[in-house]
């Protein structure tokens, strides 16, 4: 298993990787970024065969149950014998074995977190992570990813590499390298894997001991007795590689520093010398070994890949934060999200399975205060052992625009609107959108369209869009925010998106005058602050108007000059209030 450089097909690198979580099961496993093909399936049959043909092998998918993961009451015979029987769960099944985590990036924390826990034990399964997530936001969860040795990406291996760069590896050399594993020695290698893995930004040791675990491994599979450069040097490309943050370049372009004196210097000053009592503080420069592992690692980095974690990372927002389309838990409908105990009477739908099992445990203990009764019952349903469901659902979104219909650019201004509120519309399936369009002119404010996600309903009623005369500012954010209130109580997250300049000529009443439409204007702009919703004012002006960011800093809203708008940005400019 000779290293032969970093021209090694991305194929062979695989297979080395089968070969040493065979060799090694502490290696606790690997994702596996590709689609469902023969390439994934290749790789799979190759680790089942190098493993234990005895050990068992369990899918495991993304939305599998506490209950049938970690085992739990088997309510059937607990009925019957009166007292609690606990069953089996799936990772009891596959102690010592290997589990395979089906479309692992839909895997969500609480099963990141029991996999993790099970990971971390004793008897740890052998973990297969399928992971076909292709956009930067998503992928297998980080509790997860961080505990197993490999991350291997076959989505770009062609079919013909894996027959052509498949290294010969079978059963009796795994078997005998197993049996050398322990008396391999770690040398030099556990420095270099470490400062190689600070390098690359990688924030926690479990990479570099990983990276140990798998050098090791390497060097039991070629029969020696301590880990040599090229097996530090796969370690670093398997394991480190991929986990990359940044570049090593980063930093020590920061830290390079000229050693000679400036040229004016004086050397009778001994500005060029060097103070043997008091010596500079230098930084080591990295030994031979060290740097055959980095740029090994830094060879297996696939390109784009720093690109798309800093992507990731910066879509991932903190827990609690709001967006359009969160999920909401605890509803009466949509996806099951586990039970939780609770009271019943208050709407909540009973889990009477989950109750069953909460009361069984304690069926003896309860059957003494019936012994007087002849029968008493075998399991007695107290208040406490009430368990209800859970439910979590994508939160629907409304975004509402508030056009100003009037004066001379009305009719563009209107048209642009239709076609921001067209093309939401036709994305309204998936992300679940609802789009309302209130127009304001002459003496009051219009509702042209309700909110629908009908895009025939929206095309019908924008057909004829009115446009002329004065502002009546002041009614339409009261029209805006009694709609947007109207919207939330429905469960919707409400987004504001006004076309303005700002300026207000008509009052409430429909009376002219600038000074108090204004001053209306000014009021109801911070009321509809108050309702807390996401809004934005996008100034229509030729040359922007003041009036219009007094009118955003009231509302508490961004504000953007946009007086060449067009429906695409209008569009773009509505989903980024909403996040």
């Amino acid at each position: 298993m000779s290293d032969g450089g970093h021209t090694r097909s991305r194929w062979t690198d695989a297979s080395l990787a089968a070969a040493l979580l065979a060799i090694d099961p502490s290696l606790r496993g690997a994702v596996v970024t590709a689609r469902a093909g023969p390439v994934r399936d290749a790789w799979m049959d190759l680790l089942r065969s190098l493993l234990d043909g005895e050990a068992p092998w369990r899918r495991i998918p993304a939305g599998i149950s506490d209950e049938a993961l970690l085992g739990g009451i088997d309510l059937a015979a607990t009925l019957k014998r009166g007292q609690a029987v606990r069953q089996t769960g799936l990772l009891d099944d596959i102690k010592d074995g290997v589990g395979v985590l089906a479309m692992a990036e839909r895997a969500d924390a609480g099963l990141a977190g029991r996999l993790a826990a099970a990971l971390d034990g004793p008897s740890a399964p052998v973990l297969i992570a399928l992971d076909e997530a292709a956009e930067p936001d998503e992928g297998a969860p980080e509790a997860v990813c961080e505990r197993l040795a490999f991350h291997l990406d076959l989505s770009a291996i062609a079919l013909g590499e894996v027959a052509a760069d498949t290294p010969e590896i079978d059963t009796e050399m795994i078997a005998m390298a197993r049996m050398r594993l322990p008396h391999v020695l770690n040398a030099d290698a556990e420095i270099a894997l470490t400062k190689a893995a600070a390098a690359l930004g990688i924030d926690t040791l479990r990479a570099p001991f990983l990276a140990l675990q798998a050098a090791r491994a390497a060097a039991a599979f070629k029969g020696l007795d301590e880990i040599g450069e090229d097996e530090a040097a796969l370690a670093a490309r398997l394991v480190l590689g991929p986990r990359a943050r940044h570049l090593p370049a980063e930093e020590e372009a920061a830290e390079a520093e000229p050693d000679t004196p400036p040229p004016d210097a004086d050397p009778a000053d001994g500005a060029g010398k060097t103070d043997q009592d008091d010596p500079p503080d230098q930084i080591d420069a990295p030994d031979d070994l060290t740097e055959i592992t980095l740029d090994a690692a830094l060879a297996a980095i696939p390109p784009g890949l720093l690109a798309k974690l800093q992507m990731r990372d910066t879509s991932r927002k903190p827990a609690g934060a709001g967006r359009a389309g969160a999920a909401q838990k605890d509803g009466r409908r949509g996806r099951p999200a586990g039970v939780r105990r609770g009271d019943p009477s208050d709407g909540k739908r009973l889990d009477v399975m989950a109750t069953l099992r909460a009361a069984a445990p304690w069926g003896k203990a309860r059957r003494r205060g019936w012994a007087r009764f002849k029968p008493g019952p075998s399991i007695e349903v107290r208040r406490d052992d009430f368990r209800v469901k859970r439910f979590k659902q994508k939160a629907e979104t409304a975004t509402i625009f508030v056009v100003d219909a009037s004066g001379s650019l009305a009719l563009h201004r209107l048209a642009e609107a239709k076609g921001a509120v067209e093309l939401m519309l036709g994305e309204s399936y998936v992300r679940r959108d609802q789009v309302a369009v209130i127009a304001f002119r002459g003496q009051g404010a219009e509702t042209l369209l309700p909110p629908t996600r009908s895009l025939t309903r929206a095309k019908r009623s924008l057909a004829a869009l009115p446009g002329g005369g004065g502002t009546p500012l002041a009614s339409a954010i009261e029209a805006a925010e009694a709609m947007a209130h109207a919207e939330a109580r429905h469960g919707r997250s409400v987004t504001l998106v006004f076309l303005t300049d700002g300026a207000a000529n008509i009052s409430r009443d429909g009376s002219p005058g600038r000074q108090r439409a204004q001053a209306e204007a000014h009021d109801a702009a911070l009321r509809l602050r108050a309702g807390g919703h996401a809004a934005l004012v996008v100034d229509v002006s030729k040359r922007g108007a003041e009036a219009a960011r007094t009118l955003a800093a009231d509302m508490d809203a961004r504000y953007v000059r946009l007086p060449a708008a067009n429906s695409d940005a209008l569009a773009d400019l509505a989903r980024e209030a909403a996040a």
